[in-house]
């Protein structure tokens, strides 16, 4: 691996924390935003979906664009627009300018992530290839983290604004470090500039697999949207909120490079029942058995250790469900079905915790929302064996 290939995989990892930062920064901010503005938990969960909103029918143009465009093109506009949605969000006086200022952060970050499964596959092969998809991927969570720390002090001191303001430092860096550093990889097959679909077999297994990575990143990210919350009404201390959610975030870092390989010593499908079925028992157990600060922290290790190590091996399998020519539009099809539920799943989930008369409501939906991975995933890999039988990473 070249010098200049760790140095895109940089950019690219930079980008997805920021992408963590901002998706998570409503959700952390909630306890001020909630009162300030009187909103319902279902406005709260419609507000943090916004970043999402228009990723259902952006994702798939977009990769038709990479493919026509260039990858430097698009993600750097991504990377661009990710800025200017923070910088954006700052500024509003309310809910709808955030929403604005999120709906165009998410643009940005759907180019970005769209690309980026083509671009490792070009600059990356074999063991280095589940290594950089596991850097990139745990970058989500490392960057929900950083919200979670990060935050809260500087709402306190300087203001929510300010706080913020803060979302468009790491999507900046990445912008320009992707556009100073980015170049096409001296072996990478040729790609047609052409407009035009994978095949149908193609399509379906990017569908399947985009369920499969919808239910996880869903489920997990509206359980960390409504954990502050109702650890909060529990009563526990801002001191041991920050700390489960450290775990339940950051505990994935580890968490999903360590599952990466695994995957090719145990297989993905025991990878990923491990994770899948721990993370659902966690957000189960973090909010039908509580009590002292041992128990939350349990549960927060289950969800974001032994319940992380999985996202690496879904996303493989989603990147490899193409062909490499049809990577970077089929990668638009496969996100276009996580965007489809990454915006209505913080919604659904808040109005799951309205109508169980708080936040625990939510962290129930979103157990549920996760357990259902493990029917898609063996779907998939069904289909996979019968189609595909020579792709060993589709297959397991």
């Amino acid at each position: 691996m070249t010098l200049r290939a760790w140095f895109i995989l940089t950019a690219l990892t930079i980008g997805r924390i920021a992408f963590g930062y901002q998706f998570q920064s409503i959700a952390t901010l909630a306890t001020d935003l909630v009162p300030r503005f009187g909103m319902t938990y279902a406005q709260l969960g419609s507000l943090i979906g916004a970043y999402m909103l228009l990723g259902v029918f952006t994702a798939l143009p977009l990769g038709l664009l990479g493919r026509r465009f260039g990858d430097r093109i698009v993600v750097s506009i991504g990377l661009f627009l990710m800025t200017a949605g923070g910088v954006w969000s700052a500024l509003a006086d309310g809910p709808s300018g955030m929403a604005l200022g999120r709906t165009a952060a998410g643009v940005g970050a759907v180019a970005m992530i769209v690309m980026q499964g083509k671009v490792i596959s070009e600059w990356f092969t074999g063991r280095y290839f589940m290594l950089a998809i596991g850097a990139t991927v745990c970058a989500f969570s490392v960057g929900m983290g950083m919200a979670q720390l990060l935050l809260p002090p500087l709402d306190h001191a300087f203001g929510m604004h300010a706080a913020l303001l803060s979302t468009a430092v790491p999507a900046g860096l990445a912008f320009l470090l992707f556009a100073l550093g980015y170049t096409t990889p001296p072996h990478a097959a040729p790609t047609p500039r052409r407009f035009s679909m994978p095949g149908l077999r193609e399509c379906v297994l990017l569908a399947v697999a985009g369920v499969t990575w919808m239910t996880f990143t869903s489920g997990y990210s509206a359980f960390a949207s409504y954990l502050p919350s109702a650890l909060t009404l529990r009563g526990d201390s801002a001191a041991v909120v920050a700390v489960v959610m450290t775990v339940v975030t950051w505990g994935n870092l580890p968490a999903t490079m360590t599952g990466s390989g695994m995957a090719h010593r145990f297989g993905d499908m025991t990878v990923f029942l491990v994770g899948t079925l721990a993370m659902a028992a966690g957000m189960v157990g973090m909010t039908l058995i509580s009590g002292p600060v041992l128990w939350p922290v349990v549960w927060a290790l289950m969800v974001g250790v032994m319940g992380g190590v999985q996202p690496g091996v879904i996303m493989a399998v989603g990147t490899l469900s193409a062909r490499p020519e049809n990577r970077a539009v089929g990668m638009g099809l496969f996100y276009t079905i996580y965007y489809l539920g990454g915006t209505a799943a913080p919604a659904l989930c808040g109005v799951a915790a309205d109508a169980y008369g708080g936040p625990d409501g939510g962290l129930l939906a979103s157990a549920a929302l996760g357990a259902f991975g493990v029917p898609m995933f063996l779907l998939h890999r069904l289909l996979a064996r019968r189609w595909h039988p020579a792709r060993a990473l589709v297959t397991g």
